[in-house]
């Protein structure tokens, strides 16, 4: 028996575009410009990809800032917000300071996209991506998009989105909405594969923990 085989999870960015992300993230390198750059970038990580034999191609996530903050430049409604700016408006202080404590990088580092009014898909979220992917393959491709249950526990924090939603479930359902939207948008472009990551899950099924804050 033989099985397909597929990559998980973001390429390793090299430094020149890990530099372009920067430049990027902080205006001072134009769109057309980081383009270039990811492009050559995401054309290397398609001829590895082809040189192993992998199945499904993918992009490696590489135009993105991270596998879900790139939302807020496609979904308006929501703002990139540092872990340290929230600290002082987060529900329960005390348990987002011990979560600060175990991670691998500083709370100014991580950015979260948080919900702050009414989400609505502004553009496509990976449509573009998988035009580009198809043009380097002739082999089926995958698209990776953050999931539902992820994307709610993350993109809630209450001081910021509870005039737009009142409570999460109601947020909820627009993120769902967005997801699905994007899903047929995706088919429509005959994707052969989309993969929607939810790794909080492990916390409900090890630890049954679905109170806690969770960002990425």
């Amino acid at each position: 028996m033989q099985f397909p085989v597929t990559q998980v999870g973001s390429w390793p960015r090299s430094p020149k575009l890990l530099a372009a992300l920067r430049e990027r993230r902080s205006g001072r390198m134009p769109a057309n410009q980081f383009k270039t750059v990811a492009d050559q970038a995401i054309q290397h990580c398609v001829d590895l990809q082809h040189q192993a034999g992998v199945d499904y191609v993918v992009d490696g996530e590489l135009r993105r800032d991270s596998f879900y903050s790139f939302l807020t430049e496609k979904v308006e409604g929501t703002q990139l917000m540092s872990l340290a700016e929230m600290l002082d408006t987060v529900e329960d202080k005390a348990a987002f300071e011990e979560m600060l404590q175990t991670l691998d990088a500083p709370a100014f580092a991580i950015r979260n996209p948080t919900c702050v009014g009414k989400l609505r898909r502004r553009e496509s979220l990976a449509v573009d991506e998988l035009k580009f992917l198809r043009s380097l393959t002739d082999r089926p491709v995958k698209v990776t998009l953050p999931g539902p249950y992820l994307l709610t526990r993350a993109m809630w924090v209450t001081a910021y989105s509870v005039d737009a939603y009142g409570d999460k479930p109601a947020m909820a359902d627009d993120i769902v909405a967005i997801l699905r939207a994007e899903l047929a948008e995706l088919v429509a472009h005959h994707v052969e594969f989309v993969q929607f990551d939810e790794p909080v899950l492990t916390e409900i099924v090890h630890s049954s923990d679905d109170k806690r804050r969770t960002f990425m």
